[in-house]
């Protein structure tokens, strides 16, 4: 068990080395200035792409830029504004919500703890994860989005098909500075390459190191 646990860690680390040398630029796809904009953006993405996102945000938060002003504003607005990312109801109600404890339990400002965060509507350890590595720097955990989950199965790093599952896994894999590029690394690998149902493994910078190859 130890030998076989040593080397599913030698071989994250050269997954690792090829990930960084692959995608150098890997960021967070949301766009925002702030990370209550970040905590909003990454709300409505749950079962959104990220570029149908940004196409709503900018709207969104030059009509509502702060936790204040969305906190108070109409939730028909909110659920006119969000439509285009689907669930509008669901997701105008959790933003709104979100906005309103952070304006009283929080001063205003987004929290910085996952306990605390995950206390707010609609957030998730995904949305957590996002929020405390991009917008804080602060590594807690790794986001798992479907493309992360999907690769770590493929790439033997995960048999769980449960995001927090798999995000134990990951962690146990790599050193904690590496948590939140490895998720972004994963995330655009999936974009890019590895989809869903036609993985392009002839063209994969990590084939040689995937069991799933060509499978």
């Amino acid at each position: 068990m130890h030998s076989n646990s040593a080397a599913r860690s030698r071989r994250a680390a050269d997954l690792w080395r090829v990930l960084e040398r692959l995608y150098p630029e890997a960021e967070c796809a949301l766009h925002h200035r702030s990370p209550f904009e970040l905590l909003v953006a990454t709300i409505l993405s749950a079962q959104c792409t990220d570029e149908r996102v940004n196409a709503v945000t900018p709207a969104l938060f030059e009509r509502y830029p702060t936790p204040q002003t969305m906190a108070a504003a109409p939730l028909a607005a909110l659920e006119s504004l969000v439509r285009p990312t689907g669930f509008f109801r669901n997701k105008a109600r959790a933003i709104k919500g979100a906005a309103g404890l952070i304006v009283r339990d929080h001063g205003g400002e987004v929290p910085r703890t996952m306990e605390e965060l995950v206390s707010l509507p609609g957030v998730a350890r995904k949305t957590a994860n996002v929020v405390l590595g991009t917008a804080f720097g602060l590594s807690e955990g790794i986001a798992v989005d479907t493309h992360v989950g999907r690769l770590a199965r493929r790439l033997g790093l995960s048999e769980s098909q449960d995001p927090v599952g798999v995000e134990k896994d990951l962690m146990r894999q790599f050193p904690r500075e590496h948590w939140t590029d490895l998720s972004h690394r994963l995330i655009l690998h999936g974009r890019r390459v590895c989809a869903a149902r036609r993985p392009a493994c002839e063209r994969c910078g990590v084939a040689d190191l995937c069991p799933k190859k060509g499978l």
